[in-house]
């Protein structure tokens, strides 16, 4: 006797929520190009440099992996509160800081409620919205960078998470203090102002924007950071935030129980102690992001420029013959993969890497579109 399988009716297996159906899975930087060729990875903001020594060395220090991690993290987080200056006891640690932004939409909205963000801010912000059922709500940009007035005026009574990236990614735009306070004063006090600062270790110390301030003063500020970018340790999603303890409270309820690794710990511990590591990766990225900003900018007349940056990376705009998919291929083709993000499809985020490795992707572009443009 012959049976023949078909697909059930919908309404007879699980449904998942309609908000999470809404939601585009997050799509990570491309390390292959399209026949599987290994590229050289410029798609993910990493350090060039690599991590600490001390903290590859900690990495090595075999641990007990039948033993649950301190889930406090609580050397860690005394590292970090020793460091910027902050109690312990009003930071939380998250696996990455993505999942300390998730936590934060989810434990303060909810279905009815809005969750804010500028244009071309991180993806994560929409996914962390629609994730816990509230509307996420995009608000115009001015010239890839956050407009304040605009943020403001969109405020509404069901507005309760204000997303902030500083500087901004994909962007590289940075607002400064005076602008960051202005928009924390202008909110009303029972909305949270989540300021991700993903890149501020990219900054010059006098670039501060006041946001460890304003978590130190204010009931209603969340900032949060990570150890995957300047740091060197995206491989061991260690991130952190810092408000006040009511916030930080309220993520302690929700997060994981054992989020961040033994290993994880370790390094980022040794990592913090290794603050000449970061100064010498601060150091490189200014320098050669200055110079591919400067080589980008000499393209100007061929209709490529870059939007100013604060970040380990460059986003260049084409807005001539030469298309930023047609770039994007030529760059893979020489062995390099580059962003090339679905909302700024005219656009390429170029990460930060070796002097030589910038210096290959300058000396193509230019050839692309029919000229050389070599800094000394």
């Amino acid at each position: 006797m012959r049976t023949s399988v078909t697909e059930k009716p919908a309404n007879t297996r699980p449904q998942m929520k309609p908000y999470v159906a809404q939601i585009h899975a997050y799509v990570p930087g491309k390390s292959s190009a399209s026949d599987g060729k290994p590229l050289v990875k410029l798609s993910a903001n990493e350090n060039p440099l690599g991590c600490s020594p001390d903290a590859l060395a900690a990495l090595a220090i075999a641990g007990s992996p039948n033993d649950y991690p301190d889930p406090g993290a609580t050397a860690l987080r005394e590292a970090i509160g020793k460091l910027h200056g902050i109690d312990p006891a009003r930071i939380v640690c998250g696996t990455g800081s993505d999942e300390l932004l998730n936590l934060a939409a989810q434990a303060y909205a909810g279905t009815g409620d809005e969750v804010m963000f500028s244009r071309y801010s991180f993806a994560v912000y929409d996914i962390a919205a629609k994730r816990c059922g509230a509307d996420a709500v995009e608000i115009d940009d001015d010239h890839f960078a956050a407009d304040v007035d605009a943020l403001l005026a969109g405020v509404t009574p069901r507005t309760r998470v204000i997303f902030l990236a500083n500087p901004n990614n994909p962007t590289g735009t940075f607002l400064p203090r005076s602008e960051v306070q202005r928009l924390h004063a202008g909110l009303p006090e029972d909305v949270l102002l989540v300021l991700d600062q993903a890149y501020a270790e990219y900054l010059a110390p006098e670039d501060d924007d006041g946001s460890m301030a304003l978590a130190l003063q204010a009931d209603n500020v969340l900032v949060t950071r990570t150890f995957s970018k300047i740091y060197g340790l995206a491989a061991e999603r260690i991130g952190w935030a810092t408000g006040a303890p009511h916030i930080i409270d309220a993520l302690n309820r929700i997060r994981g129980p054992f989020n961040v690794t033994s290993s994880g710990q370790r390094a980022a511990l040794a990592a913090l102690g290794d603050q000449d590591f970061v100064e010498r990766s601060r150091e490189h990225n200014r320098i050669e992001r200055e110079r591919f900003a400067d080589r980008m900018t000499m393209l100007s007349n061929r209709k490529i420029a870059p939007v100013p940056s604060e970040a380990n990376f460059v986003l260049v705009t084409f807005d001539g013959e030469l298309t930023a998919e047609a770039a994007q291929d030529a760059i893979a083709e020489a062995g390099y993969a580059v962003r090339r993000l679905p909302e700024l499809n005219f656009c390429l985020r170029i990460t930060i890497g070796t002097r030589q490795q910038m210096d290959q992707i300058a000396d193509l572009l230019a050839n692309l579109t029919g000229g050389t443009n070599a800094l000394a």
